[in-house]
């Protein structure tokens, strides 16, 4: 399961403006640049977390569960996820993502994916906003997962659900769309892709909660 991914900097690289600030690694957590539909129905970027909290969560819900991953099979169906599927979907524009394949229930080997011929690939989100206690409303967003392309299928059974180019503008809303076409573009991609084992990992940090993976 998809536990890391990498975003570049360099706008001008995205004939779609997105803008990310610093090149960066993103776990579970933490914060990274989300691509969604502004006010005025065109794209824009948004700064969220990655660990979905619903937004009639209770306020304790932000130090409780957070989703890091929904099923594209059941997405449109859970309570938890149904109407960020409906009215919240957005993409993350990553230049890589780590699959982890089990040795043991205690050991992991991470691997590596990139994109083979293409500067970066668009990976299916929702998005919720949830007001809590604070001041500042809190972003958060659950990666969309699919079955494995063959690829992928080597190592897991899971793999983030791939946009194609062609299915932008449908899955962020530009153009209307019934549920049956917005899960038909959430399949396993047949883009080409190269796979490398990760040298030995640091410690991830420390989340601040439990996560939960796909609500089954």
């Amino acid at each position: 399961m998809c536990g890391k991914f990498t975003q570049a900097l360099n706008e001008a690289e995205d004939d779609r403006a997105f803008a990310a600030p610093a090149s960066e690694t993103v776990t579970p957590m933490r914060f990274a640049d989300v691509l969604r539909l502004g006010a005025n129905g065109t794209p824009e970027t948004a700064r969220m977390r990655w660990g979905f909290v619903p937004a009639v969560a209770p306020d304790q819900a932000q130090s409780g569960t957070k989703f890091i991953h929904a099923r594209a099979e059941t997405i449109d169906l859970k309570p938890t996820f149904r109407d960020a599927f409906q009215r919240r979907r957005a993409l993350v524009i990553v230049d890589s993502f780590n699959e982890g394949k089990e040795i043991t229930p205690k050991k992991t080997e991470q691997y590596v994916v990139t994109p083979r011929g293409r500067r970066r690939l668009a990976i299916a989100v929702i998005w919720e906003r949830w007001a809590g206690p604070g001041p500042v409303p809190l972003e958060t967003f659950a990666m969309v997962t699919t079955p494995p392309s063959a690829l992928i299928a080597t190592i897991t059974d899971r793999m983030p659900a791939v946009i194609d180019d062609a299915d932008w503008a449908t899955w962020l809303g530009e153009v209307p769309a019934t549920v049956d076409e917005l899960k038909a573009v959430l399949k396993p991609s047949d883009l080409p892709m190269d796979m490398e084992r990760a040298g030995k990992p640091a410690p991830p940090p420390k989340p601040d909660a439990p996560l939960q993976g796909d609500l089954f």
